[in-house]
């Protein structure tokens, strides 16, 4: 789905818009149309109504931003060890295989279904994260034959080139609510 489609921004919107917007369609077909063909015309409001529908899932599973800032905080104080495990430990509740690498530039090495995914993650406190840490991860994707790369930022801010780069080069940056999701999933259920 394209990033600026209909549909992948009622996705990202709240929820009740796509039930808004469903509801003025019919409505206006309706008002408008003969009262034997409205009905037909008034169908073309139910991908809408779905959407609507998948974004209220959506929107009810994701965490609530006290949640969120309160992982951020927990992992704000993680030593590396901690938040290295933490890491693993969700990945592998997705399935994938997780291995440590001795790499200056790479930490975890990711598998699932012949996917290869290099992490980078030890400057996730870093203060600022411009695009030579991007360049070697880069770099090391190409070295080491994976698929992609993917650098995780906690604190601190990345430059714009680096965004640019991490988008030209296709590296994935985990940061922000997604990095906090993910933490979220090495919690034991029962908590």
């Amino acid at each position: 789905m394209a990033k600026n489609s209909l549909f992948a921004i009622l996705l990202r919107s709240p929820w009740w818009i796509s039930f808004v917007i469903a509801i003025a369609i019919v409505a206006a077909c309706s008002a408008l149309l003969p009262k034997e063909i409205w009905p037909f015309a008034a169908l073309g409001a139910v991908p809408i109504f779905i959407i609507g529908c998948m974004a209220a899932w959506r929107q009810l599973k994701a965490p609530s931003g006290a949640k969120v800032e309160a992982i951020r905080a927990e992992a704000a104080a993680m030593s590396w060890k901690q938040f290295s495990t933490a890491l693993e430990a969700a990945w592998k509740n997705e399935g994938q295989n997780v291995q440590h690498i001795a790499d200056r530039v790479v930490d975890l090495r990711l598998e699932k279904s012949g996917t290869i995914t290099l992490v980078s993650a030890r400057r996730w406190k870093a203060a600022t994260h411009g695009v030579e840490s991007l360049k070697e991860l880069d770099d090391a994707v190409t070295r080491l034959k994976a698929q992609y790369g993917v650098y995780v930022v906690l604190q601190g801010s990345l430059s714009d080139t680096a965004r640019a780069y991490a988008t030209e080069h296709g590296l994935l940056l985990l940061e922000g609510d997604a990095l906090a999701a993910m933490l979220l999933k090495s919690k034991p259920r029962n908590t």
